[in-house]
């Protein structure tokens, strides 16, 4: 029967230790007097205790996957300098800005005093802490090497998770170009153009034609921009629950994003390093390839890498080396199978995995560099194309005009 964790909070301290000198700080109890208790217990005479105040900003803020990254490497860093695994929560608990990430680590050590694994505990947590994760501090656990495979998971947490924010930054820039692009648009189409147009009108003259047809867009937005709005959410909106709800709206989505100009080089690139980063750190935890291979098809997210993982799983189930199931797949690049191969003929499959893996980790990262560089420029020339545009639109009958005085 499980033990029901007991409700904790934030309490912050001040006292005098045993020299009489004024101390203070912060500890996670259930209320004041246990907390009074529990620095007695350390040597400090507790002079005042309150329950630390959480503000309404920081009580909303979302564990990130880069939270339980930093979880993961400060566990690794204090079951290295040996310190015992209850007595880690309690440090890393305390040095947490995030309320709910205190929690949820506060939550973990309650299960694991319970009597639980660190697994198990893990395990109830599963929206935070993915089925990699938690198996290979199983087996740590089940080895005794706990403290290395808790190093292993954190380094390859930090890799991943930079690699995400590499390929989110690749995919937001060309969008903050559109999107700035059509709000400088929107703005001088909806406020500066009629000012221009109840100019015009005084002219008694036919308006050069770019001029009319920009007039016509302006008025077109007064009168429906809040239909454009309205579409625009829907449309948005629609696309959103259909990626929800439709897996076959989703594959769609993946294999059209391999295929994309630029971006497309820079996802592929991306899943292949997550494959070899991943099956690398699950191989080299002593995980059979067949079952490091269950983990590898979800991490790779893309649902071609994920199809291509699980042929390979059934092929290596089936007697075939890794390296020629790699290739029948047609998926992978010549590099990437070439050093498996080589890792399997030599018996360092894990290492010459994570040389894939730090190859086009790099890869993206250059690529990502590179795009960011192209932007750049391309924001300063859409921008100057569409606001010149407007501007010579505006500008055209008074030149015209000009030239006929």
């Amino acid at each position: 029967m499980a033990v029901k964790a007991l409700k904790t909070s934030t309490f912050a301290w001040e006292g005098t230790n045993k020299q009489g000198a004024k101390i203070k700080g912060e500890v996670n109890g259930q209320n004041p007097a246990l907390v009074k208790a529990q620095l007695r217990k350390q040597g400090i005479n507790p002079i005042k205790v309150r329950k630390k105040s959480v503000s309404i900003f920081s009580a909303g803020k979302k564990i990130t996957p880069m939270d339980i990254a930093l979880f993961a490497r400060q566990m690794a860093t204090m079951m290295k300098a040996g310190v015992p695994l209850l007595q880690s929560f309690d440090i890393i608990a305390e040095g947490l800005d995030n309320p709910n990430m205190r929690k949820l680590v506060d939550d973990i050590k309650q299960h694991v005093a319970s009597g639980n694994s660190f697994a198990a505990s893990l395990r109830t947590r599963s929206e935070y802490f993915d089925d990699l994760f938690c198996n290979l501090v199983e087996a740590g656990e089940q080895a005794g090497a706990l403290e290395d495979l808790l190093d292993r998971v954190a380094t390859y947490k930090e890799k991943t998770e930079a690699l995400k924010a590499k390929i989110k930054k690749a995919m937001n820039y060309p969008i903050a170009v559109v999107v700035i692009a059509v709000i400088v648009s929107a703005i001088l189409l909806i406020k500066v153009v009629p000012q221009f147009e109840s100019v015009f009108a005084n002219f008694g003259a036919e308006l050069p034609a770019f001029t009319q047809f920009v007039i016509g867009i302006s008025q077109g937005l007064q009168k429906w921009w809040h239909v454009i709005i309205f579409a625009t959410f829907a449309v948005f909106f629609t696309l959103g629950e259909t990626k929800k709800r439709s897996q076959k709206f989703r594959d769609w989505i993946d294999r059209t994003a391999l295929k994309a100009p630029i971006v497309g080089d820079i996802i592929y690139k991306s899943s292949v390093a997550r494959y070899a980063r991943t099956l690398a750190t699950t191989f080299a935890a002593g995980v059979p390839l067949v079952e490091a291979l269950d983990s590898v098809a979800g991490a790779t997210g893309n649902v071609v890498f994920k199809n291509a993982v699980n042929k390979i799983k059934q092929d290596v189930s089936a007697g075939m080396q890794l390296n020629f199931s790699m290739r029948s797949t047609e998926v992978f690049p010549s590099m990437a199978i070439q050093m498996t191969a080589i890792g399997e003929e030599s018996g360092a499959l894990d290492m010459m995995l994570d040389k894939v893996a730090t190859y086009y980790e790099t890869e993206v990262d250059n690529a990502v560099d590179g795009l960011t560089s192209l932007m750049e420029p391309l924001i300063m020339s859409v921008l100057g194309v569409l606001i010149g545009g407007l501007i010579i639109a505006m500008y055209l009958p008074i030149f015209q005009l000009g030239a006929v005085v």
